[in-house]
C-alpha cells in the first residue's frame, strides 16, 4: 500500500499542474476582463466617478437617484416589453424548428443554413433590416405600397419600433436557439416515440406528453441564456433608432451607455449596471428553480 501511494502521489501532482496550466489562460482572462472590472464597477457605483476625475465616495446616492429617475423606470419597462416579445416568439419558433428537424430530417446542411443568421454580425443584420424597413425606399414598404396599403414607419412609430427590433433579433438568434433545443431532443430515447406510435398516439400528443416534459432541463438552460441575452440588447437599438422615437426604444443597456459615454457619469452608470447584474442573477436563479433544471424525467 505504501508503494502504491508513493507512485500515485507524484502522478496526481503532475496531473494537477497540467490541469492548472490549461486552465490558466481562461482564468487570467476571467480575472482581468470580468472579475476586476466587476469589482471596480461596484466601487464606482458608490462614487461620483467621471471620465476625468478620480471620484469621491458618496454612499448610496447613485442608487437613490436611480430609483427616483423616471427615465430609468422607462428604460426598464421598454426592456421588459422587448424581452417578452423576443423570448415568446423565439422560444416557440425554436422549439417548432427543432422538433421538425428531429422528426423529419437531421441533415447537417439544413442545420448549417438555420445557423447562418447567427453567424452574421449583429450590426450588419441591424443595418440590412433597417434599410429594408426604411419608410421611403425600403423594399418592405415598396411591396406594401404596391399592394395598395399604407406604408409603415417600422422604426419611426413608438408602437412598432420595439416589436420590429425584437423580431429582427428573433430572426438572427432563432437558429442558434433551435440547435440548442435540437441537442436536447437528441437525448430523448427513440423507443419512447416508437412505443407511442404503436399505441396510436398522435404526433401532437407525443409532443405534449413526451417531448416537452423530457426537454425541461434543456429548456431551463435555453431560457436562462435567451432571457439574459435579451436584457443585453444594445447594438440593434444603437444602429437603428438610438433610443427613439421619444424614448420608445431606450432600453436599459442603451441608457447605461448614454450615462457613461455621453454624459460621462460613470458613477451613476455603474449603479445602473450593478442593479442590472443583481436583477439578472435573480431572474436566472428563479428560472432554474421554477423549471427544476437539475431534475430530469428520464430514468
Amino acid at each position: 500500500m505504501t508503494t502504491i501511494n508513493t507512485r500515485t502521489r507524484p502522478r496526481r501532482t503532475s496531473d494537477l499542474r497540467a490541469a492548472m496550466l490549461f486552465i490558466a489562460p481562461a482564468a487570467i482572462g476571467f480575472i482581468a476582463f470580468f472579475l476586476i472590472p466587476t469589482i471596480r464597477g461596484i466601487w464606482f457605483s458608490f462614487t461620483d466617478q467621471n471620465l476625468v476625475g478620480s471620484g469621491e465616495f458618496i454612499g448610496v446616492e447613485n442608487y437613490s437617484r436611480m430609483f427616483a429617475d423616471p427615465l430609468f423606470w422607462n428604460s426598464l419597462a421598454v426592456t421588459a416589453y422587448y424581452v417578452v416579445i423576443n423570448i415568446s416568439v423565439q422560444t416557440v419558433l425554436a422549439v417548432l424548428i427543432a422538433v421538425l428537424m428531429h422528426r423529419l430530417t437531421q441533415s447537417v446542411a439544413i442545420r448549417g443554413i438555420i445557423l447562418l443568421p447567427y453567424l452574421v454580425a449583429n450590426v450588419v443584420v441591424a443595418l440590412v433590416w433597417f434599410w429594408m424597413f426604411d419608410y421611403s425606399t425600403g423594399i418592405v414598404n415598396v411591396i406594401i405600397d404596391g399592394l395598395g396599403l399604407d406604408r409603415v414607419a417600422f422604426f419611426g412609430d413608438p408602437a412598432t419600433a420595439i416589436p420590429t427590433i425584437a423580431l429582427i433579433n428573433v430572426w438572427r438568434f432563432v437558429g442558434y436557439t433551435a440547435l440548442l433545443v435540437f441537442a436536447g431532443l437528441q437525448t430523448i430515447p427513440k423507443e419512447l416515440y416508437e412505443a407511442g406510435a404503436l399505441d396510436g398516439t398522435s404526433e401532437g400528443r407525443m409532443f405534449w406528453s413526451i417531448t416537452l416534459p423530457l426537454l425541461r432541463p434543456v429548456m431551463a438552460l435555453v431560457l436562462v441564456i435567451t432571457v439574459v441575452g435579451s436584457f443585453q440588447i444594445f447594438d440593434t437599438v444603437a444602429v437603428t433608432t438610438a433610443g427613439g422615437p421619444v424614448n420608445a426604444t431606450r432600453v436599459i443597456y442603451y441608457y447605461i451607455y448614454q450615462q457613461a459615454f455621453e454624459r460621462f457619469d460613470l458613477g451613476y452608470a455603474s449603479a445602473l449596471s450593478v442593479f442590472l447584474l443583481v436583477a439578472l442573477a435573480a431572474i436566472a436563479y428563479a428560472q432554474l428553480k421554477l423549471l427544476r433544471s437539475n431534475q430530469s424525467d428520464l430514468g
